[in-house]
């Protein structure tokens, strides 16, 4: 009986000096990503009044949710738009954002900057800013290209319009080419200044961002740089 209960110690002897060796083994620098769980995937817009026209509920970013609900993807849409919001706007906003659960961000802003001709260096470095950050949260980004009338300047508006290019070459990040295209100064899809859409124009918007959102959507691009918490 005493040889069995020794044998027995000397079992649970070794298992715990198997488990603190085990247990002391440095860690890698890199540890493979915690897979988020589909249900709790998010793309968030970040954008201006273009994001909320012509209201939040029927925006763009309802028509990519109804896209996704279409193809019973696992992933759900953040409205993160605000009227007015500039370049520096959404920078200062981005940072609360970007939570662990957000997949893929949808970067929608530069329209007021270009209409109140914000130097495009300026514009440039908030458009990194943004991306930069989101990249250093595993965070795939969508970016939206924009136009700008030549109200400040024939040169102003083709500086501006390279600003969207040139960014999505220099990050590899996906671009929407221009994002009210098909809808800009159509009268059946924008309001009556010709810009925001309607609820058909947010639509075609939809239709517009759409294939370029959804190969993004395959997989949980979270990597190493953050794990998701367990709570939000």
């Amino acid at each position: 009986m005493m040889a069995t209960n020794r044998a027995r110690c000397s079992l649970l002897v070794a298992a715990a000096v198997f488990s603190v060796a085990c247990g002391s083994t440095p860690s890698p620098v890199a540890p493979s990503p915690i897979p988020i769980p589909p249900a709790l995937r998010r793309v968030v817009v970040l954008g201006d009044s273009l994001a909320v026209s012509p209201s939040r509920d029927e925006g763009f970013p309802a028509e990519l949710q109804k896209a996704i609900a279409r193809q019973q993807l696992p992933w759900s849409v953040t409205n993160a738009g605000i009227s007015g919001n500039t370049t520096a706007d959404g920078l200062r906003r981005v940072d609360p954002l970007l939570e662990p659960d957000v997949g893929v961000l949808v970067l929608e802003l530069g329209a007021n900057d270009g209409l109140q001709g914000i130097d495009v260096t300026l514009v440039e470095h908030n458009v990194a800013a943004i991306i930069e950050l989101a990249q250093s949260r595993g965070t795939r980004v969508l970016l939206c290209g924009m136009e700008t009338p030549p109200a400040h300047g024939l040169g102003y508006s083709v500086a501006f319009h390279g600003v969207f290019p040139d960014l999505a070459q220099r990050y590899g990040v996906s671009l929407v080419p221009f994002l009210l295209a098909g809808v800009f100064l159509d009268p059946d899809l924008s309001g009556a200044d010709g810009v925001h859409p309607n609820a058909a124009g947010a639509q075609r918007i939809g239709e517009t961002v759409w294939p370029y959102l959804q190969p993004l959507l395959g997989t949980s691009p979270r990597g190493a740089a953050r794990e998701p918490s367990l709570g939000r």
